[in-house]
């Protein structure tokens, strides 16, 4: 698949792989287009975590980012999962029998979704039909439990003598965790502080939304768990859409009203029915485009809806999820 650069990537040290320092790299999992969706390795004395893996078409991407820093799949200590939606778990199976030494972290909760993806996958054909699933996330492997480590909150692991320590991240959803490295001071967040497209990086800085796709929106918990980041001061976050972001307090901020702006959209339609998702929908793109257009983003509305398309749909789903719940 063609790549296309942008000059703007001075840390680009190989195709779709850039380097952040501390031992941080990002990598463009190839996954829907470019830099939407990406996978983090750390590297510390030659030994490599992997953070967030793609689906199974990325594991090619894995290895050859792998040789570019001039080590090989059995450098990989730890195959490190934020949770087990199929855009950042679809891969670690996969990936996994490539990686003789490796072991697989995950949410307790995410754990037995690993090692039998069955109902996973049936819900990912349900949601998208099979032949969607099959041509987007290529299936899953089953992960052998002895390779499993659970992560429950105040969890570590060592990277070659590099403190990793997981906190519980509900918000998103309930397995989720946060991976805090303590020596780069930062903390990879999944899904959990929201969404922050490169192509929406304007005048006034990064734009930055939650994500609130199906079906385990909480927005207390995800507002606290933004807290806990922002109070914890890390030098950069890096979100798996897209990658590093240095304007924490910033970008919290932000995020801390808007779930609050998501939660209104959402109640303002809870008596329409069937209409519910699709008036949503409407509002969430209305409030999207002003908060992008007021932070300094010149593109058309048009290329503004092709980048946010997956984004608006799935978060106007997940907050008719949100309504049902409360109501259930």
């Amino acid at each position: 698949m063609h790549m296309h650069h942008h000059h703007r990537n001075a840390n680009e040290i190989a195709p779709g792989l850039r380097a952040f320092g501390q031992g941080i790299y990002g990598l463009d999992s190839r996954y829907t287009r470019h830099e939407f969706d990406a996978i983090h390795l750390m590297v510390e004395k030659g030994r490599v975590a992997v953070i967030d893996t793609g689906t199974q078409y990325s594991v090619p991407y894995v290895l050859d980012a792998l040789k570019a820093l001039g080590l090989g799949p059995e450098a990989v200590d730890f195959i490190v999962l934020t949770h087990v939606h199929l855009d950042h778990a679809g891969g670690a199976g996969a990936l996994l029998q490539q990686c003789p030494r490796a072991k697989v972290t995950v949410h307790p909760r995410g754990a037995r979704h690993m090692i039998d993806p069955s109902k996973l996958w049936e819900a990912v054909c349900q949601v998208y039909s099979p032949e969607v699933a099959q041509r987007d996330y290529g299936g899953l492997t089953p992960i052998d439990p002895s390779r499993i480590i659970e992560t429950p909150e105040g969890s570590e692991i060592s990277l070659a003598g590099r403190r990793i320590v997981f906190w519980d991240a509900p918000g998103h959803a309930k397995h989720h965790v946060f991976i805090v490295d303590t020596q780069s001071q930062s903390v990879f967040t999944g899904d959990t502080f929201g969404i922050s497209y490169r192509d929406l990086d304007a005048a006034q800085g990064p734009y930055i939304f939650a994500s609130c796709t199906p079906s385990q929106f909480d927005p207390q918990a995800m507002k606290a768990s933004i807290t806990r980041v922002m109070q914890s001061t890390p030098k950069a976050v890096y979100l798996t859409h897209y990658a590093e972001l240095r304007t924490v307090q910033e970008a919290g901020q932000f995020l801390l009203g808007q779930v609050d702006r998501y939660v209104e959209i959402a109640h303002r339609h809870a008596d329409k029915g069937a209409q519910r998702g699709r008036a949503i929908e409407a509002d969430l793109q209305t409030l999207l485009f002003a908060e992008a257009r007021a932070q300094g983003v010149t593109l058309s509305d048009a290329e503004l809806r092709r980048l946010l398309d997956v984004d608006l749909r799935l978060n106007a789903d997940g907050l008719v999820c949100y309504l049902d719940g409360l109501n259930a």
